[in-house]
């Protein structure tokens, strides 16, 4: 099983760790599009036009230090992306308090979509930085639209044979798209919020609380060993551990979507 998720605007310091070492990274083939990126983020974060970086990167003038850290990632600090995103998602996740066999699947199975460097495995070192999935880098363009081109065959060939539980979202969920019967074997969970108004239960699609759901989904089918072999044994394993699940119609070739309702938020 293959589990995609979005990065985290929030990121741990790196503290003293080595730097990026592209001849150590996962998905070795992506690495000339990384560097692509990585040139293209430090001379616009290091270039004399603050304010055209800042909007470049969707960053307010109070933030100004993402540019110098920006500036300096060749040389920065690294540390594993397990431990430097820690957003929602993550912190929901708790990747560090997982029963050690756990924690081997989610390095096996978590894929991380990164603006800056496509995407990464937990056991990646990578320094903290700030580069938006939306972001338009010199001589690189969007990055949505780059890395939809660079992303398709390391991720199809990272997802193998068994089913893909895609919970990316926004303009990262657009940067690899599944085909044909790989999109048969991928599940997308949509989060809803059921409360009960004037008697009847009424649905809602959840924002802020999507992150923690999603965190704890992927949480509950670590610790519990899952290792589903379709699309139809992942969305049972689901319902297994007891989140209620109603399941979309898919036609042939496309992506199976699944509602997750929550009561408790």
């Amino acid at each position: 099983m293959l589990i995609l998720l979005p990065p985290s605007e929030g990121k741990a310091d790196a503290g003293t760790g080595r730097r990026w070492a592209p001849d150590r990274f996962s998905l070795p083939e992506l690495n000339p599009a990384r560097e692509r990126v990585l040139d293209a983020l430090v001379a616009l974060s290091a270039g004399p036009d603050e304010e055209a970086a800042r909007a470049a990167l969707g960053l307010s003038e109070g933030q100004r230090g993402e540019l110098r850290r920006n500036a300096r990632l060749r040389e920065a600090a690294t540390a594993p992306a397990e431990r430097l995103y820690t957003g929602v998602l993550y912190e929901a996740l708790d990747l560090a308090s997982l029963p050690a066999a756990a924690q081997r699947a989610a390095r096996r199975s978590i894929l991380i979509s990164s603006g800056l460097w496509g995407a990464v495995r937990l056991a990646d070192r990578i320094p903290p930085y700030r580069c938006p999935i939306g972001a338009r880098l010199p001589d690189v363009g969007a990055l949505s639209t780059y890395w939809r081109r660079e992303l398709t065959p390391a991720v199809d060939a990272a997802a193998g044979r068994g089913p893909v539980l895609d919970l990316r979202s926004g303009a990262y969920a657009a940067t690899w798209t599944p085909r044909g019967e790989l999109a048969e074997r991928t599940v997308t969970v949509r989060v809803l919020h059921e409360r009960e108004v004037d008697g009847v239960p009424v649905r809602s699609v959840v924002s802020h609380f999507n992150k923690a759901t999603k965190g704890r989904l992927v949480r509950d089918l670590l610790v519990a060993g899952a290792r589903p072999r379709t699309a139809v044994e992942l969305v049972g394993a689901l319902r297994e551990l007891k989140h209620t699940v109603l399941e979309q119609t898919a036609a042939a070739g496309r992506v199976r979507q699944v509602d997750l309702v929550v009561t408790d938020l």
